[in-house]
C-alpha cells in the first residue's frame, strides 16, 4: 500500500490527484514516422490535473527537442496502476513500453516473465549509480536489473507542535519510543474538547498496513524472511496490539470513534484536534491544502521504536517486447523526466514554488552523494515550507532499517485489519487469540502463493 496522497514534489499541486495517472493502451512499434524510435509511456497526469499535466507535456516536448530521434507517446488514466487490470494488460500485450509499477510489483512482474532485462543498458543511464542502493535493489532480481526507481517514501510520525506545547510537551523532542508516544498521547487527550492524542487506521486494509509499519518499528516482521510463514504471533506483534488496546481503553487517548481510514485521520489533524498519527511526508501538504492545517504547526519525526520503518514508492519497468532501441530511449526519458537532481518533472523546485507547490518536504529522497547534495541545495534554495520541522525525521531515519511491504500485502493487510479493529472496538478483545488467528490465515495466504 502506498501512503495515500504520496505526492511527488510537483504533483502536490493538485490535491485531487492523489495518485498520478495511468493508462490503458498498448506498447508501440519501434519505428515512428521519419525513422524515429517511438516509445509509449504511462502515468501522465490526467487532464483534470491541469498544472501537472502542463508540466509533464512541457518536459516531454523539451526531451524530444533534445533528442529529435525519439518520439514519446504518453498515456493517461486514473490511477497510474489499476491492480484489477494490471496483470491482464501485461499478459495481453497491452502494456506500454515503459510502464509504472509500485515497489511491491517488481518481483511479480519478473516472475511472470513480463519484464525486459535492463542489465546491459543501465550503464548508459547517467543517474543510475546516484540512486540509493536500497531502492535499486528492489528492482534487482537474481543480479539482473528489471526496473528503475522513481520515488521513495518512508513512514514517520506527524505531530501537532501547537498541541504539544499546550499539553506541556516539548515540540522539539517528539516521542522516540512507543512508551513515550503513549504518555504524550495521554497528556494531549487530557486537554479535552474532543482532542485526540493518537489516531490509527483500522479499516479498508489500512489498519493492516499500519500494523506492519508498527511491527517494523519494533524490529519485528509480518512474514518470515523466506516469505513462507506468518511472523505476527510474536512478542513484537503482541506489543503492537496491546499498546493500541491500552491507549484506547485504559488511557482513553485515541477517542471513541474508531474504524478510521486515512481521510478521517487527516481531517482530525487538519482541524487541530489530533496530536499524532503515522504517515509519510506527503500527507503534510494535504493536511494544509485540503484539511485546514498550517505548515508551521505540523512536524515530522521518525517512527517510534527506533528499529525500522516501512518504505514504499514506485518506478518504471520495461515491456519484455521492447527493442534495444526502445529501452535505450526509455532510459534517456527517465533520466530527463525524473532522475536529474533539481530538474525535470519531479525536481524542478523553482517551477514548483512558482506554482505554489510545497518545496522542502524531506521526501522523496532518491539520490546519494553529490547528486543528493545538489538536489537538497536546490530544494533548500526554493523552500516554502518550514524544513526545520522535518529535521528530526531526517536525522532519525539514518538509524532505521528500511523495509518494504510483505508479499501479498493487501491480502495480509485485510487479515490484520480484523485484529487492529478488534482491539480498538472491543474492550475484552483477546490479543493472543487475535494474533493466533491472524497467523493461521496469513499462513494460508502464503501457502497459496
Amino acid at each position: 500500500m502506498r501512503s495515500t496522497g504520496f505526492r511527488r514534489t510537483c504533483t502536490a499541486l493538485v490535491a485531487s490527484a492523489l495518485t498520478l495517472s495511468a493508462v490503458s493502451a498498448c506498447g508501440s512499434d519501434d519505428d515512428a514516422a521519419g525513422g524515429k524510435t517511438r516509445i509509449t509511456v504511462n502515468c501522465m497526469p490526467p487532464k483534470s490535473a491541469k498544472v501537472d499535466r502542463s508540466f509533464f507535456e512541457a518536459d516531454i516536448k523539451a526531451f524530444e527537442k533534445q533528442n529529435p530521434d525519439i518520439d514519446v507517446v504518453a498515456h493517461d488514466a486514473f490511477p497510474c496502476q489499476d491492480p484489477k487490470t494490471f496483470d491482464a494488460k501485461l499478459a495481453g500485450g497491452q502494456m506500454e513500453d515503459v510502464f509504472y509499477t509500485y515497489f511491491t510489483d517488481a518481483g511479480h512482474v519478473v516472475d511472470i516473465n513480463q519484464a525486459a532485462d535492463l542489465t546491459p543498458y543501465v550503464k548508459d543511464l547517467d543517474s543510475y549509480d546516484t540512486i540509493q542502493q536500497q531502492l535499486r535493489d528492489i528492482y534487482t532480481v537474481d543480479g539482473k536489473v528489471y526496473g528503475i526507481p522513481r520515488t521513495g517514501y518512508s513512514m514517520g510520525l506527524i505531530y501537532n507542535k501547537k498541541l504539544f506545547e499546550k499539553a506541556g510537551l516539548d515540540p522539539e523532542k517528539p516521542p522516540a519510543t512507543w512508551a513515550e508516544l503513549r504518555a504524550a498521547a495521554k497528556r494531549i487527550a487530557a486537554l479535552g474538547d474532543g482532542t485526540v492524542g493518537y489516531a490509527d487506521y483500522s479499516a479498508q486494509n489500512q489498519g493492516g498496513w499500519h500494523f506492519t509499519a508498527e511491527m517494523y518499528s519494533q524490529g519485528g516482521n509480518v512474514v518470515s524472511e523466506d516469505g513462507r510463514k506468518a511472523a505476527v504471533d510474536t512478542p513484537e506483534g503482541k506489543a503492537v496490539l496491546q499498546n493500541l488496546k491500552d491507549m484506547r481503553w485504559s488511557d482513553d487517548s485515541m477517542g471513541s470513534k474508531q474504524l478510521l481510514v486515512i481521510n478521517d485521520v487527516q481531517q482530525l489533524m487538519g482541524s487541530g484536534k489530533l496530536g499524532m498519527y503515522l504517515s509519510a511526508p506527503d500527507n503534510i501538504p494535504i493536511l494544509v491544502k485540503e484539511k485546514g492545517g498550517d505548515y508551521k504547526d505540523l512536524a515530522l519525526a521518525p517512527m517510534p521504536g527506533g528499529k525500522g520503518t516501512l518504505i514504499g514508492g514506485d518506478g518504471y519497468m520495461f515491456n519484455k517486447k521492447a527493442t534495444p532501441e526502445q529501452i535505450k530511449a526509455g532510459l534517456k526519458w527517465l533520466d530527463h523526466m525524473f532522475l536529474t537532481p533539481g530538474d525535470g518533472f519531479l525536481g524542478d523546485y523553482a517551477r514548483a514554488k512558482k506554482h505554489d507547490a510545497p518545496v522542502g518536504l524531506p521526501e522523496p529522497r532518491l539520490f546519494t552523494g553529490a547528486a543528493d547534495a545538489r538536489d537538497q541545495e536546490i530544494k533548500k534554495a526554493n523552500a516554502n515550507v518550514p524544513m526545520r520541522n522535518y529535521q528530526p525525521f531526517l536525522d532519525g531515519n539514518q538509524n532505521l532499517e528500511m523495509k518494504i511491504e510483505p508479499p501479498h500485502a493487501q491480502q495480509i493487510y485485510s487479515v490484520l485489519d480484523g485484529a487492529v479493529s478488534a482491539v480498538l472496538t472491543k474492550k475484552d478483545a483477546d490479543v493472543d487469540q487475535l494474533l493466533k488467528d491472524a497467523s493461521g490465515k496469513i499462513d494460508s495466504i502464503l501457502a497459496r502463493g
